[in-house]
C-alpha cells in the first residue's frame, strides 16, 4: 500500500512517513465491486474502513421499509468508527456505489493507534464534530424546508463532500441516481426530477448526464442553506 497516499487522508495527514509505514503494517486493502454490501445495520463491528478509491453510501431502513441515505462518502473518508469506539453494533448499512478500494483496520489495532498517535485522535474528533454539524443541518432541512429546499440542501451536502470549485462554480462530477437523491432528501424521485429541472431553468444549475454544476455556489448556498 502506498504510504504517500495516506498523507492525503485527513485522519493521517499530520503524521510522519515513518509513522505511516507503521500504520500500513496494521492495515489490509480490500477491493469491493459496485453494489457490494460492506456493513449491515445491527451486526457486530470489529473493524473500521478508510476509502482509498471509490464511493459508498451510508443508509438506514425506516420503520416503513424505506431506505434513508444518511451520507455518501468518497476517497479519504472513513466509516465504521462508531462500533470501534463504543463496542456496540453497527448503526447503519454501507453499500459501494462504485468499484472501491478500502483500507481495513481491526478494532484493537485502531485503538492502539489512538494511544500511540494522539494526532489521529484529534483528527478523528474534528471529523466527528463536522459530521454532527452536517447531521444537524440535515435534520433542519428535512423538518423545516419545502421540497425545493430539501433538494437544494441535499445538493449542497454533496457539493461540500465531493464537489470541485472553480471560479465560483462547483462541479459534482458524479451526481447520485435520482432515487438515491430522493432517499437523501426525504422526498420522491418525481420531486427530485421536477426540482432539478426548475432549478436549472432558473439558472442555478447545469446538468449534463450525471455531471452537475452549481453555477454560482455562494448565491445558491445563501438562498437555500
Amino acid at each position: 500500500m502506498d504510504v504517500g497516499f495516506l498523507n492525503y487522508i485527513p485522519l493521517f495527514s499530520e503524521l510522519s512517513d515513518d509513522d505511516l509505514r507503521e500504520i500500513v503494517k496494521l492495515a489490509v486493502r480490500q477491493v469491493y465491486k459496485k453494489d457490494n454490501m460492506i456493513l449491515i445495520e445491527e451486526e457486530i463491528g470489529s473493524t473500521m474502513f478508510i476509502i482509498l478509491d471509490g464511493r459508498v453510501k451510508i443508509s438506514r431502513i425506516s420503520d416503513d421499509g424505506r431506505e434513508v441515505i444518511l451520507s455518501i462518502l468518497s476517497e479519504g473518508d472513513f466509516f465504521g468508527e462508531m462500533s470501534i469506539l463504543d463496542g456496540q453494533n453497527r448503526s447503519a448499512n454501507v453499500v459501494t456505489l462504485d468499484d472501491s478500494k478500502i483500507m481495513v483496520i481491526r478494532r484493537e489495532d485502531f485503538l492502539q493507534m489512538l494511544h500511540d498517535y494522539p494526532q489521529i485522535a484529534i483528527n478523528l474528533l474534528k471529523e466527528l464534530a463536522q459530521r454532527l454539524r452536517r447531521s444537524d443541518a440535515q435534520i433542519k432541512s428535512l423538518s423545516l424546508q419545502n421540497a425545493t429546499g430539501k433538494v437544494a440542501s441535499t445538493l449542497l451536502r454533496i457539493a461540500d463532500d465531493s464537489g470541485k470549485i472553480h471560479l465560483g462554480q462547483v462541479e459534482i462530477p458524479r451526481l447520485p441516481p435520482q432515487q438515491d437523491l430522493a432517499n437523501m432528501a426525504g422526498t420522491s424521485r418525481e420531486t427530485i426530477s421536477r426540482v432539478l429541472k426548475a432549478l436549472a431553468k432558473q439558472g442555478y444549475l447545469k446538468k449534463e448526464g450525471s455531471r452537475l454544476i452549481i453555477m454560482d455556489y455562494e448565491s445558491f448556498r445563501s438562498e437555500f442553506s
